[in-house]
């Protein structure tokens, strides 16, 4: 299968059966006005593992449960790695055990140590309690972890879906920047992110957007100041977020773009599900603007 970009929707089976037998959540007083409430959140999983290095979906189930959300990112998952997760579909075994549907993105995609087994793969994905209705594996600039003498090239692994809440349409992306010293990639990256942003916001008019991940970076860092130009930060003025038994830097983020009003977020005093911590924010997306009439 090629690693090229490409568009796919995938739903774990828990996930497909929901979109049949249960309806999005149902419309309040407030939906039916000018604003529609959501709750958005991100959070690295460190592959399954707690900060303790130990394997533990049920725990990590029980924290991605307590954050309540509409809509997650989820970072350094896996899907039929390997051994330091069990060789399981992580985002499948999670949006299983939530009940939400799941979309995967894969950053690297390899062929199967064992002829017949499922590929290897790594990379970014979303939780969903609304019906996925397009997903998109973008292209970004990577310095590959995989190659022994890596360069600065495309590579997927920038996930986006397209999602309507209460008859709002939402792009939601999710993404990992390079964790390098050197901003050089990262700034690559964030001009990337720009770029594919506005293209498909300009596909979908009155579209609410988001961007949800870790940046590895903190917010003054300036290879992430051009991303400020057209979104906001949710969690300006929270807590640190890494890491997770006794943070020392914000690098996990909630962005959100215009139409989008912030009323809450927080960062949860989860020290031991994964080595980040997660942020959660609640949001209000307006009905009017751009393309909505």
């Amino acid at each position: 299968m090629s690693l090229r970009a490409r568009t796919f929707t995938q739903l774990s089976l828990a996930g497909a059966l929901l979109t049949l037998a249960v309806a999005a959540p149902p419309a309040s007083a407030a939906d039916r006005g000018h604003s529609v409430p959501l709750r958005v959140a991100t959070y690295n999983i460190h592959a399954g593992a707690g900060s303790d290095g130990v394997f533990d979906l049920d725990r990590q189930a029980a924290a991605l449960r307590a954050l309540d959300a509409d809509v997650i990112g989820l970072q350094e998952v896996d899907v039929h790695w390997g051994a330091r997760s069990r060789g399981l579909d992580v985002a499948g075994e999670l949006a299983g055990r939530l009940g939400m549907r799941v979309s995967f993105a894969p950053i690297y995609s390899l062929d199967p140590v064992t002829a017949g087994e499922p590929r290897r793969e790594y990379g970014v994905a979303v939780l969903s309690r609304f019906p996925i209705r397009s997903a998109t594996n973008h292209e970004i600039t990577r310095l590959s972890t995989q190659d022994e003498n890596p360069v600065p090239a495309p590579a997927p692994g920038f996930g986006e879906v397209t999602l309507k809440v209460r008859g709002v349409p939402v792009q939601v992306f999710v993404t990992h920047l390079d964790y390098r010293a050197d901003p050089a990639v990262r700034e690559a990256q964030v001009a990337d992110t720009r770029r594919i942003m506005a293209r498909e916001r300009a596909e979908l008019p009155g579209a609410r957007q988001f961007l949800l991940g870790d940046f590895n970076a903190e917010p003054s860092a300036p290879e992430l100041a051009p991303l400020w130009k057209e979104l906001r930060d949710a969690g300006a003025g929270t807590p640190d977020t890494y890491p997770a038994e006794a943070p020392v830097k914000r690098i996990d983020y909630v962005a959100v773009g215009e139409g989008v009003r912030v009323r809450d977020v927080a960062v949860p005093r989860e020290p031991a599900a994964s080595d980040h911590r997660p942020v959660v924010a609640e949001v209000s997306l307006a009905r009017k603007g751009p393309g909505l009439g």
